[in-house]
């Protein structure tokens, strides 16, 4: 391997670093007794992929989690986005 592909290899290893985002939301209103949260990450599993990962639940209990894998880190990103403003049209703020 010569320098110039190892000092690539480094590079592209720092961005897809980069590339891990998460958002944790929150919804709460007392009158309803309602504390909620919705965790939305995005980061790669064993098997290289990328996934969209959503945490949801009570807050202060145990959640509920489900992984979508997708081929590329923008398309997770962008179900990501897509799934944070549905969350934030139902009343979801960032917390």
């Amino acid at each position: 391997m010569t320098p110039v592909q190892t000092d690539i290899e480094d590079w592209l290893a720092t961005q897809e670093a980069r590339l891990v985002y998460s958002v944790r939301l929150c919804r709460i209103d007392p009158d309803k007794n309602m504390a909620r949260f919705y965790r939305l990450a995005v980061e790669r599993d064993l098997f290289g992929m990328w996934c969209l990962i959503r945490e949801w639940g009570r807050i202060g209990r145990g959640g509920q989690m489900r992984m979508i894998p997708y081929p590329t880190p923008m398309e997770a990103h962008a179900a990501l986005r897509n799934q944070r403003h549905a969350k934030e049209r139902r009343g979801y703020i960032r917390g």
